[in-house]
């Protein structure tokens, strides 16, 4: 689920495929510098938090073929793709369950310093491939309408709707909202292609369902939803290409707010990614699916507990599971950066945090200004090693799935420059945020893609699973590269 769009500030990745054998073919993605430049880290990691807030709010067989994507470490990740001899680059997304492109005329409204100028090319459809208002696409865009309402809406004609036969009139257009953004789009069909290295053909998506939007809010570049609905691409997918299996994993490479480091590729895999001998895999811990009745392409989970050192801290109980209206449980989003708690679970483990970190540094009170995170600490000066003062913290999911997080996934150190002459300062910020009282409706908190980053997290939709397991996401592109 970022709103996908806002984090295109800084940074896209672009998708090519290798093929690695008969079984299995290989879509890096890689990662330019941003597209807009911040004259400092904490500029970035203000922008960061306040997507990550907004986008939460709106939540309020053994053969099988593998396809695998490289990720990049940052906020959002992209896919290419190939249509009518247009390449369209768009946001990887498991918050949402629509793919959807701009298309020309295209009018972004908000969009300004989004995206460089003469960058955005919209892509060019005609209206032979608008799908028709009786097609189950065209009901699954609109919810719960029946097609005899969208043809009305569609203009078709009584006598032709009382006899079914309005298979010439188009899908009236939807409109999608996300974090911050919205768009209107009409659904097409066509055959895309994904494009690949110049050793390998590109792999073709046949008669794909895909939404053209000519007007968008905040939103310039388009989106690949990879939630549980049925015109998201893992679904599209599983029926065009059944050899790839109802599996997708990705695999995300740390994070890095400087645009002068180097950011290594991070597979995204399409089907069961299946290790080479060479490789040391950890086991999946697996945690149960929960159904959501108003939302049901969420990747929802139930979460029982955080732990900071040896103290166990209970989640609120509509963190456990999704009631009948669709709140509580939390929410598995590559889309959004930062973890989002609810504020009584956020206070407890951040006083945690701070209670133990506090006893050795100071209190950063300017860069949590900045950054819009907290505590944040200035690290020097203390007596003891920084790695003894952090506490542990792990994650305790449903059916006892308990996730230990590595340091840097939880506790960020960077430079921070300050003002008034004070420059220079290493800084160690919480990088999770308060999202907001448990009473409010909606998805109970967010797992974001800072906190997933070197981990594979595997979404298992025959099992109705959501699998973590330890990975070193470098080397796992490397050998997916190799074979």
């Amino acid at each position: 689920m970022s709103f996908l769009a806002c984090l295109s500030l800084f940074l896209s990745l672009s998708l090519t495929i290798l093929s690695v054998s008969s079984q299995q073919l290989l879509f890096p993605l890689t990662h330019p510098l941003s597209k807009t430049q911040f004259s400092s880290a904490h500029h970035l990691l203000k922008s960061t938090a306040t997507l990550s807030a907004a986008r939460h709010r709106r939540h309020s067989n053994k053969n099988k073929q593998q396809v695998s994507l490289p990720l990049s470490p940052g906020s959002d990740y992209t896919l290419t793709f190939t249509l009518n001899s247009q390449t369209m680059s768009v946001y990887m997304d498991t918050g949402s369950d629509v793919v959807w492109f701009p298309c020309s005329p295209f009018e972004c409204i908000l969009c300004e310093g989004k995206y460089k100028p003469g960058t955005l090319s919209p892509l060019n459809v005609t209206k032979s491939s608008l799908l028709s208002c009786k097609s189950p696409a065209c009901s699954s865009a609109h919810s719960s309408l029946p097609s005899s309402d969208l043809c009305a809406i569609a203009k078709c004609p009584l006598d032709e709707i009382e006899i079914s036969d309005c298979a010439n009139f188009a899908c009236p257009s939807f409109y999608y909202a996300y974090g911050d953004g919205s768009f209107i789009a009409q659904l097409h069909k066509q055959s895309l292609l994904m494009p690949s290295s110049s050793n390998n053909k590109p792999l073709v998506l046949n008669n794909f369902t895909f939404g053209c939007a000519h007007s968008t809010l905040g939103e310039p570049i388009g989106v690949a939803g990879f939630g549980r609905g049925s015109l998201s691409l893992p679904a599209q997918l599983a029926n065009l290409s059944p050899e790839l299996g109802n599996q997708f994993s990705y695999c995300l490479v740390s994070h890095s707010f400087d645009s002068t480091k180097l950011r290594h590729p991070s597979p995204l895999i399409l089907g069961k990614y299946k290790a080479t001998q060479f490789e040391e895999v950890s086991h999946f811990i697996y945690t149960p699916l929960l159904d959501n009745p108003k939302h049901p392409y969420f990747y929802s989970v139930g979460l029982e507990a955080i732990s900071v050192g040896n103290r166990r801290i209970p989640a609120p109980e509509n963190l456990r599971s999704v009631d009948g209206q669709g709140n509580g449980g939390i929410v598995v989003d590559s889309g959004t950066t930062y973890t989002m708690l609810p504020t009584g679970l956020y206070r407890s483990v951040a006083a945690e945090l701070e209670s133990r970190v506090g006893k050795v540094f100071k209190r950063a009170t300017e860069t949590e200004s900045t950054t819009g995170l907290t505590p944040c600490f200035y690290l020097h000066g203390g007596k003891g090693s920084l790695g003894m003062v952090v506490p542990t913290l792990a994650f305790h999911f449903g059916r006892n799935s308990s996730v230990l997080l590595p340091k840097r996934n939880y506790f960020y150190e960077f430079m921070d420059g300050g003002d008034k002459g004070k420059k220079g300062r290493k800084v160690g910020c919480f990088m999770m945020m308060d999202g907001g009282d448990e009473v409010e409706s909606g998805p109970g908190a967010t797992l974001g893609n800072y906190q997933q980053q070197g981990f594979e997290v595997v979404y298992d939709l025959a099992e109705r699973r959501v699998g973590f397991a330890r990975r070193k996401c470098a080397t796992m592109w490397n050998n997916l590269n190799q074979h």
